[in-house]
This record gives structure tokens, C-alpha cells and sequence, in this order.
């Protein structure tokens, strides 16, 4: 898989996305993951990338010339079909792990980060191919929830994950989230392990996990269960 991240603040992406799980997938050319500064497709000699609203109103908005013409040269260069362009944006479609599932089966992701008051709306309209929120709340740039982005998709991809079976017992996989979890010590505290996870009695710990799962979806998320 390839996904290019096109955004004002490259570093804010590189350094969540340069460790951990993320670092050893593009070690092993899982993902090839490239990040690209949006101002190296300006044309004048300061870089413009925004200006005021048309109607007036608050803050700036970002021009539509350095991202099509950063879309454009990266479609340009693809050997796969026609890559899906995706903007992270506050007014677009919720994030959710369906929707990772999804994406993870795209050979290239093209994510823009969008930033200041939002992109202009030509942008939307005639170039990208979904809009995505990560939440009901306004970032201050949209690196920050492409990152978040990225890593939910890249862990789904095979080998990805040290443990397969990790990433299909992850909270909201199955509709529920994720049952508690203990290790060492077997007390803590005088804070004991459930009996249950000692027993070695595979078919009750199932049981046990299914259970505990939709209680803690009941009380944290009942949104979930309805």
C-alpha cells in the first residue's frame, strides 16, 4: 500500500508516524508512506498557501492551486488505478474502525490536511474523493488527524501487527469494546486477577470476555449496542 500525506506541517506527522508499529511497516515495505510539504508546489516566491475568504469573515482559507497541483503530479506518477483522495476535514464523514477496514484495502491513499479555516470548496467539489472527521471537535491542522488516520488503516494491513489475531479482538472490531485485561502480578494491592482467567478453562474465559465486553460497551458506549 502507498499513502502520500500532503500537509503544511510535515515534522507533526513524521514523528507519530516515524515509531512503534508505523516505523517496522515500512521497514518491511508494508506501507510506503510519503510525506510531502504543500508548499513546495507554490508558485510565487513566498510560498503563499491561503488567503481571506471571499464575503468576508474570519481567518484565511487555503488556496486551491498547490493542492491540485500536488494531486495531479502524485496521480501522475502512480503504476496503480486511480488512487482515493481523501481530506481530513471537521465537516466530513465520521471515522470509525468500518470505515479503516475499508480504506486498508486501497492500494494508494492520497490524505490532505487541511488547516486555517478549511480548504476552498473547489477543492471538494472536483477533486477529492471523501471527506473524513476524526471526531465532533475542531485540531489546530488536519496533520494531526491525518496521522491518527493513518495508523488505524496501517495496522489492519497483513503483517502489519506482530499478532493477526490483534488487530480482530481490537475494541470496536466486533461491535463492542474490547474486554478488560490483566497481567502480573495475580494480585496488586490486595486487587485480585479474576478467578476466571487463572482457570484455564478456555470456553468460561470466552464467556467471560463476551460478557465483560457488553457490559463495558453498556456503560461506556450504549450507543454502540442500539
Amino acid at each position: 500500500m502507498r499513502i502520500d500525506i500532503l500537509t503544511l506541517f510535515p515534522e507533526v506527522c513524521r514523528a507519530p508516524l516515524g515509531e512503534s508499529m508505523m516505523k517496522r511497516a515500512q521497514e518491511k515495505k508494508i506501507v510506503g508512506l510519503h510525506i510531502h510539504n504543500l508548499r513546495d508546489w507554490t508558485t510565487d516566491k513566498h510560498h503563499v498557501v491561503d488567503d481571506a475568504p471571499f464575503g468576508g469573515g474570519q481567518g484565511m482559507v487555503m488556496k486551491p492551486e498547490a493542492i491540485f497541483s500536488a494531486v495531479e503530479e502524485l496521480k501522475s506518477k502512480t503504476e496503480n488505478r486511480k488512487p482515493k483522495t481523501v481530506l481530513m476535514s471537521p465537516a466530513g464523514r465520521t471515522f470509525d474502525q468500518q470505515m479503516a477496514r475499508e480504506l486498508s484495502g486501497e492500494p494508494h491513499l492520497i490524505i490532505i490536511s487541511g488547516h486555517y479555516e478549511g480548504v476552498d470548496h473547489r477543492v471538494i467539489e472536483h477533486l477529492i474523493d471523501l471527506e473524513i472527521s476524526i471526531g465532533d471537535y475542531v485540531l489546530t491542522n488536519g496533520a494531526i488527524a491525518a496521522a491518527v488516520l493513518v495508523d488505524a488503516i496501517v495496522r489492519l494491513l497483513p503483517g502489519a501487527l506482530g499478532d493477526e489475531q490483534s488487530a480482530a479482538d481490537d475494541s470496536f472490531s466486533n461491535g463492542l469494546l474490547e474486554a478488560p485485561q490483566y497481567t502480573r502480578p495475580a494480585e496488586f494491592r490486595g486487587w485480585k486477577v479474576p478467578e476466571v482467567l487463572l482457570s484455564g478453562n478456555h470456553a468460561e474465559i470466552a464467556k467471560w470476555r463476551k460478557d465483560q465486553a457488553i457490559k463495558r460497551t453498556r456503560e461506556n458506549r450504549p450507543d454502540l449496542l442500539r
